[in-house]
């Protein structure tokens, strides 16, 4: 067992030593002080084991977890444990191990009194707090790398045990970069017919001023519902505006992605669904085959390329044919997606977006460790990935203006005098999060969507430049003012 343990460790060793483009990078842009104190993270690393365990902890959820855990030989159900699974547990298990290392590495250092031999030599504090970042986020590109590489050959190799149809459905609808068109939004419509409605009802029932909000929410989800229900025999059409997907589909067929809602259940829990595409004289109108389609979930089928107009656009057209109301949601109703590219560019694009994650909660722990001791400082960075994790919960709290829940007598939130101070901050604490949460690269690379290279520098100016940048502000200057020279480990 041990040997087989120091085999692996050795081959991960030289594994690591192929990044060592990282040192001479950095020795070139920042100076040799600063690659100084990345290599030594590195050593710290290595002496650890930190390096092997979560290299191993990695490789056991990406080859083991999928091995494990059988599909059930869809395509979706193959990408679910493929691509979800193993890149939500890889996120999680580096996000972990950054936050710990990167507040042992510098507060243990401060606590055991071995930083001052760095800082008695020419070198700044800001150059030793920066080498530590960057020993952190190489050595989490590295493991990113590793893992990264794993789950696409794995994937491609488990690709080939399923049908030939599900085979032909995973290559047009996961791995692919598929860009997305949309219907023109009708917020503005909207608000102008809720308004419009909310002057009539005032008219009629006053109200007074502290429920005046609550009752334009409720005006502005009946509008909103009359946007997005068919009624039974009636029809809805989409016109969507194709842009740069017409030229993009090359005569490719274009997927229709829809989802609906139903307020009653079928006898067989399915609805008839009957489309058609075009829209004469501008285009001939082709009637698709009559689909069998659940609520509640998304569906995809192929409409012709060939079938949008002269102006870009492609007209949808569904009738209702049940004996039920369906509600197709503004939000992810209708969708058609094209193809951008292929999934190996994209797949490394989302591993990038990962990355600035990781290089996110390497600076928060840094930031943390520059002023608290190890215990607290990982406490603090805990505390703050918890924070960001219950967004939702936040999220529910702002929609509804108030903590109190509720109040089932007046049939409105319950609204106490904490929310005119919780829901202000936790707006704030919201803008924050999404910053980094906006970007979604697991959900994009598993339902096939492309993460362009535009998402990608936008996620490293908010996540890396923007929110690390602040925190590394915080953290050089509270490394720079804190007195290194107390003995800090000993009573």
């Amino acid at each position: 067992m041990n040997q087989a343990g120091g085999a692996i460790f050795r081959l991960l060793g030289q594994l690591a030593r192929r990044f060592a483009v990282f040192p001479w990078l950095v020795r070139v842009v920042f100076g040799q002080p600063v690659a100084a104190v990345m290599g030594l993270t590195w050593k710290a690393a290595f002496r650890f084991r930190l390096f092997l365990v979560v290299s191993v902890l990695l490789l056991a959820s990406v080859v083991a977890l999928p091995l494990l855990i059988k599909d059930d030989g869809t395509a979706r159900g193959f990408t679910q444990i493929l691509l979800t699974y193993t890149l939500t547990t890889i996120s999680a298990l580096l996000g972990l191990s950054t936050l710990w290392l990167a507040c042992g590495t510098l507060a243990r250092d401060i606590e055991e009194c071995q930083i001052q031999v760095v800082a008695v030599k020419p070198v700044a504090r800001w150059q030793i707090w920066l080498g530590k970042w960057l020993g952190l986020v190489s050595l989490n590109a590295a493991l990113l790398a590793l893992a990264g590489l794993c789950v696409f050959v794995l994937l491609q190799w488990r690709a080939t045990r399923l049908s030939p149809a599900e085979q032909e459905v995973l290559h047009r609808e996961v791995l692919v970069a598929r860009g997305s068109a949309r219907a023109p939004s009708l917020e503005a419509d909207i608000d102008h017919d809720t308004d419009q409605v909310l002057k009539e009802r005032l008219q009629k029932n006053p109200v007074s001023n502290a429920d005046l909000n609550e009752v334009r929410k409720q005006v502005r989800e009946q509008v909103k519902a009359v946007y997005q229900v068919v009624p039974p025999g009636y029809m809805r059409e989409w016109k969507i505006d194709m842009g740069s997907g017409r030229r993009l589909a090359a005569g490719r067929p274009f997927q229709v992605r829809i989802k609906f809602n139903s307020a009653d259940r079928s006898p067989s829990g399915t609805f008839n669904g009957l489309w058609a595409v075009g829209a004469p004289p501008k285009t001939p109108v082709q009637r698709l085959e009559p689909m069998r389609l659940a609520p509640d979930t998304f569906h995809e089928f192929e409409v012709p390329s060939s079938l949008v107009d002269d102006t870009g656009i492609l007209t949808l057209t569904f009738l209702n044919g049940n004996d039920t109301a369906l509600l197709f949601p503004l939000e992810d109703g209708m969708e058609v997606l094209y193809r951008e590219g292929g999934f190996a560019l994209n797949f490394a694009r989302g591993l990038g977006i990962i990355f600035c994650w990781m290089a996110l909660l390497a600076t928060i722990g840094l930031a943390a460790a520059s002023f608290l001791s190890f215990p607290v400082a990982a406490f603090f960075s805990m505390g703050m990935l918890t924070l960001a994790l219950s967004s939702g919960t936040l999220a529910n709290a702002v929609s509804e203006g108030t903590l109190g829940g509720y109040n089932a007598e007046k049939g409105t939130p319950g609204h106490t005098a904490v929310d005119t101070v919780a829901i202000p901050v936790f707006q704030g604490v919201l803008a924050v999060i999404n910053l980094a949460k906006q970007f979604s690269p697991i959900e994009s690379l598993s339902s096939g969507r492309s993460i362009t290279w535009g998402q990608l520098a936008l996620a490293f100016s908010q996540i890396v430049l923007l929110l690390g940048g602040v925190f590394a502000v915080i953290g050089v200057a509270a490394f720079s003012r804190r007195e290194l020279a107390t003995a800090q480990g000993t009573q």
